[in-house]
């Protein structure tokens, strides 16, 4: 075996297999022992690269692995729903894959030239782990960032879940990756045994502490449970936007929303309104006199209209409230191509995936408040926006419920809706609070402060999902202090690591080949 995995082809297949483990720890599949395995074999695989080149290359592999297996909802979005053929299609999976690729390449060249030391030492494995945690950071931050497939997620139902209250996802992420590169070390034969001990004793605290704190309350209920109605339409994406279907849809929602018991809070999903909200005065002037009359506050996606000073019209994804509360919500967090077009001059027109319906939204403004509902604050995301960790952190800590809202109908039958859910119940176990989802086409669930669905209705299906969540107040220590615990532990390993390498090389770095 050592004399086969002396081969850079092998390695390079190694690579690319070991990027789906991440894939396969997430949902829906769950095997969360294979995060810290991928972890450590992309640890191992990067002591063996010689030149920055290679871990550069072993790095791209390592993610082309990852996002092919991990993204492949993209092809149906753009083929089924952008009318692509399926040559291109794939070919613009194959490019968005190949790009997001670009990140873990990074990681592996910045490691290899930066940063890789001894291997027997603590601090590299520390390191790695910060870099592997900032990388994910900046994934989740440049261009508007793409925060998918975060390693921490596999851990919900895993020994670490506890952390997230702590640290919140990307503090999983660190210790799984310091797992990874930890067991590569003590697999090594020349650690001396005090070291090897040591080793064993850190990992044992880490993960015992996860365990121990399972179940552990960080924050109070404030109020008594509410009771939760949410919609499910599941209405067909290809009749979302039909002028002549508008009418049918509107009716719908009405008739499933009154005909069933009265609830507290009634949550319809995304863009349920398919009219922006000042065509629809009338409709939506009815439905606040019903919500009144029965108690409830609707909470509802519907599309904005606003006209600036100039005659100028900005269009937003938005939410609103009717009945028994107040306030409007702007989505901050837009979807490339689905709710905007980068380069929109060059790519509008060119196929029909760059002309999808209501693609030309405008951002929000940052700093709205909560929406308020029955008396308590409520914390909006609108889809997308629920796979930032920070800035989902920023409102929840304002709030007393959690709401997102949704339309997955884009991603078929693919495991993205589910890959979205997981990270909707990460967000709750993070803030220490209810959260109502409700979505088109499923799946519609609601969430309980320790990241559990406590009700859910299946995916395509059209039905009400009953249920209560309870207000609560406090704030977990991720609230309270965000990720910065976590950015200054891994800016001070990094720069140690940094100055360390370089001085164990007199000053030199070794040069790309």
């Amino acid at each position: 075996m050592p004399q086969l995995l002396s081969k850079r082809w092998l390695r390079c297949l190694l690579a690319l297999g070991c990027g789906p483990l991440i894939t396969l720890s997430l949902a829906p599949f769950n095997l969360w022992l294979f995060a810290p395995l991928a972890c450590a074999l992309l640890y191992w695989l990067l002591q063996q690269d010689s030149t920055p080149r290679q871990g550069l290359l072993t790095g791209w592999l390592f993610g082309f692995g990852l996002f092919a297996s991990g993204t492949s909802w993209v092809y149906v979005s753009i083929h089924d729903y952008g009318s692509a053929s399926p040559v291109l299609a794939g070919l613009l999976t194959l490019l968005f894959v190949a790009g997001l690729a670009l990140f873990q390449a990074l990681h592996g060249w910045l490691w290899v030239r930066f940063l890789r030391g001894q291997p027997q030492q603590l601090r590299d494995a520390l390191a790695f782990a910060a870099l592997w945690v900032v990388s994910d950071a900046f994934r989740g931050w440049f261009l508007t960032g793409f925060p998918w497939l975060y390693s921490g997620y596999s851990q919900l139902d895993g020994p670490l879940a506890a952390l997230a209250a702590l640290g919140g996802v990307w503090l999983i992420s660190f210790v799984l990756a310091l797992t990874g590169a930890v067991l590569v070390q003590l697999s090594g034969s020349t650690l001396p045994r005090p070291q090897r001990a040591g080793r064993l004793a850190l990992l044992m605290l880490i993960w015992l502490t996860g365990f121990s704190l399972k179940d552990q309350p960080w924050t109070q209920a404030t109020g008594q449970p509410l009771s939760v109605a949410v919609v499910q339409g599941n209405i067909e994406q290809n009749l979302k936007w039909d002028p002549e279907q508008i009418g049918a849809q509107l009716d719908l929602y009405r008739e499933m929303s009154l005909n069933a018991p009265a609830a507290d809070l009634l949550v319809w999903p995304e863009t349920a309104v398919p009219l922006f909200r000042d065509t629809a005065e009338r409709w939506l002037d009815f439905m606040h006199q019903r919500a009144h009359e029965r108690g409830s506050a609707l909470l509802t996606g519907i599309p904005v209209r606003h006209t600036l000073d100039d005659g100028q019209k900005r269009y937003y994804n938005g939410v609103t409230v009717l009945g028994a509360g107040s306030g409007e919500y702007l989505k901050q967090k837009l979807v490339p191509f689905g709710e905007y077009v980068p380069l929109q001059d060059w790519l509008r027109g060119l196929i029909e995936f760059f002309n999808l319906p209501m693609s030309d939204f405008a951002r929000g403004p940052s700093g709205q408040p909560p929406l308020q509902a029955q008396g308590y604050r409520v914390a909006p995301y609108i889809c997308y926006e629920v796979v930032y960790p920070e800035f989902a952190r920023e409102l929840a800590a304002r709030s007393d419920i959690l709401l997102t809202i949704s339309n997955d109908s884009w991603f078929g039958r693919s495991i993205g809706p589910l890959q979205h859910l997981q990270m909707a119940q990460m967000r709750a176990l993070e803030a220490g609070r209810w959260m109502i989802r409700g979505t088109n086409n499923g799946i519609s669930v609601l969430i309980d402060p320790f990241g559990r669905i406590t009700a859910d209705i299946p995916q395509f299906e059209q039905a009400v999902l009953h249920g209560q969540v309870t207000p609560m107040q406090g704030l977990t220590p991720y609230l309270r202090f965000g990720s910065w615990p976590l950015v200054i532990l891994c800016s001070l390993v990094l720069a140690l690591s940094f100055y360390r390498t370089r001085e164990v090389r007199g000053g030199k770095t070794p040069r790309a080949q």
